[in-house]
């Protein structure tokens, strides 16, 4: 019977999971080092040479996921909290919008989480982002962790289920957890005055069990704040796929590469005045990082050679291009060296 856990973190070259209650410290087989595997956090890991008295193993094989991200690295995640600040940092749309897409381009469900509702001065914001983001099907709640505000909302979405929080540094990622559970104690800091941008406090994905106030229990991934993620690993003509607004009109247009900034016979063009300014100015951002992209593939021209190849559904490590040379000389001087001795 094959023993499996789920990572529950991972630091430096360690992985640690739990096992028969106990906390075992795990490092990766020389095999999925080779394979250049990827683990992260949630990933469902078989252990082999199980140590019972140091708590250490060896991790053989990644159980196919249901779901992953590359950033935040989470796995076997059911849904993406997107913290942001309602102030100090400000709100950044563009931003919001680049989580909300790496959800919809990995299909992990999002929630919009706006915090530190306790500093909201102007009401006007509350309602562009009703406006924005309610007509999309995003599920939004406004929380204070200063003022106990939405914490019942918030432990209403995650109970029973595993959930990421992503967002940028300072939003209150952290402080929010702790409202959830007071004795975590999770570093947290303040705002910098000089730049209005929150410091690193995350370093690195956990998971954390939280008993909620109900009496029942859910798990939270915490993770590290990052403020940009470039859109430079699609097409430009796939980026209207990750905003449903867009995408609704697309295949009303004449052509089927129209990119929807200045082509004739658009749809979306056609509707623009019924999506939301900060939206299409989004989609153009990604669109210019996406061309980026493909003016880098082009100027490459051509492809990079695996360094692994699959064979009967799992991956073998490939000898590198020089090495197989190098080998076939070798066979190509040995034969000629049994040719000589037989003559």
């Amino acid at each position: 019977m094959e023993n499996t856990a789920q990572v529950f973190k991972i630091h430096s070259d360690f992985y640690y999971v739990h096992l028969d209650g106990k906390i075992f410290e795990c490092k990766l087989k020389d095999t999925l080092k080779k394979q250049q595997q990827e683990v992260f956090t949630g990933d469902i890991a078989i252990l082999e040479e199980i140590n019972l008295n140091s708590q250490q193993a060896f991790i053989s094989q990644i159980q196919e996921r249901k779901n992953f991200m590359p950033r935040p690295k989470v796995a076997n995640v059911e849904q993406m909290i997107i913290v942001s600040s309602i102030k100090e940092p400000p709100l950044d749309f563009n931003q919001l919008d680049r989580y909300l897409c790496l959800c919809e381009y990995y299909k992990i469900k999002p929630i919009l989480c706006f915090n530190k509702n306790d500093l909201i001065k102007d009401s006007n914001l509350i309602t562009h982002i009703l406006n924005t983001y309610k007509p999309l099907g995003y599920k939004i709640i406004f929380t204070s962790a200063t003022d106990k505000i939405g914490i019942d909302d918030l432990e209403e979405i995650i109970e029973g289920k595993i959930s990421a929080l992503c967002g940028m540094s300072g939003v209150g990622k952290s402080t929010l957890i702790n409202t959830l559970n007071p004795n975590l104690h999770l570093k947290t800091n303040k705002i910098s005055e000089k730049t209005n941008r929150g410091t690193h406090t995350t370093r690195h994905c956990e998971i954390i069990p939280l008993k909620l106030q109900n009496g029942k229990t859910a798990n939270i991934i915490d993770t590290p704040g990052f403020s940009y993620l470039k859109f430079d690993f699609l097409l430009p003509t796939e980026v209207y796929k990750l905003f449903p607004e867009i995408a609704k009109y697309n295949k009303y247009c004449k052509f089927n590469d129209c990119l929807h900034i200045t082509e004739s016979c658009c749809s979306v063009l056609d509707n623009i005045k019924k999506i939301p300014q900060s939206r299409y100015q989004s989609y153009i951002t990604f669109v210019e990082e996406a061309r980026e992209y493909k003016e880098k593939l082009s100027q490459q021209g051509h492809k990079k050679e695996d360094n692994f190849k699959i064979l009967n559904d799992k991956k073998i490590t490939k000898i590198n291009t020089k090495h197989r040379e190098k080998s076939r000389n070798v066979e190509k001087q040995t034969i000629k060296m049994k040719e000589d001795t037989n003559e």
